[in-house]
């Protein structure tokens, strides 16, 4: 069925209306990215003080090229969160492409979307310039987590911009419904990316002990 609406052109509406998706706003939906997260190692978080000293480099010299924020901070998150290594594997889906009007000129960029083991997406906004927020990729990545081939089971997202990330769940049933973490921004006080990979590293032992 998920077949029958173009990823690029899916609205919130659409996975309402189609799927009886809801928004669950009861912060207890959605505990993975609150509790039993692993501690940081202090290597990690050395690790990623400098990915947010690179990221913060590179937005000094505009444009930023299209892959950047793969390769300076999704990467390394994978990296640390051994997603490279068995049991995960990671394939990615077509990307999506977005525009948007900035004082009038078109700016386009794609969202890719990487599936993580079948239970964990997660969605890559890309573009030379850095005026797209998470919303525009919300329904892509749920689109994609709704086509989850374990209904019996929970699936996990994560969308980023290269600066600010968010956590989707989304549990199918007789109510389809998914739920949000917090904004995670690389810009607040601290290192926001210490959270962010506390994250991933919970959602990925709850997925291979599920498994």
């Amino acid at each position: 069925m998920l077949q029958t609406i173009q990823a690029r052109n899916v609205t919130l509406h659409d996975l309402s209306t189609k799927f009886g998706l809801q928004l669950v706003e009861d912060e207890d939906f959605f505990r993975e990215w609150q509790d039993n997260l692993p501690e940081i190692t202090s290597v990690d978080k050395q690790r990623l003080d400098r990915v947010k000293k690179s990221y913060s480099n590179l937005l000094q010299y505009p444009p930023m090229l299209e892959n950047t924020v793969k390769m300076v901070v999704l990467s390394p998150l994978l990296e640390l969160t051994d997603f490279y290594l068995s049991p995960f594997h990671i394939k990615s889906e077509k990307s999506v492409e977005i525009s948007d009007e900035d004082e009038g000129v078109i700016v386009k960029g794609d969202i890719d979307v990487l599936v993580l083991s079948e239970q964990l997406w997660v969605a890559v906004i890309e573009s030379k310039k850095t005026t797209f927020s998470l919303e525009v990729g919300w329904a892509q990545l749920l689109t994609y987590m709704l086509a989850n081939p374990h209904p019996d089971k929970p699936a996990f997202g994560m969308l980023t911009n290269g600066a600010s990330f968010r956590f989707f769940k989304l549990v199918k049933g007789t109510n389809t419904q998914y739920g949000l973490s917090k904004m995670f921004n690389i810009f607040n006080p601290g290192n926001d990316l210490y959270g962010v990979l506390s994250v991933l590293k919970r959602l990925g032992q709850l997925i291979t002990s599920n498994s």
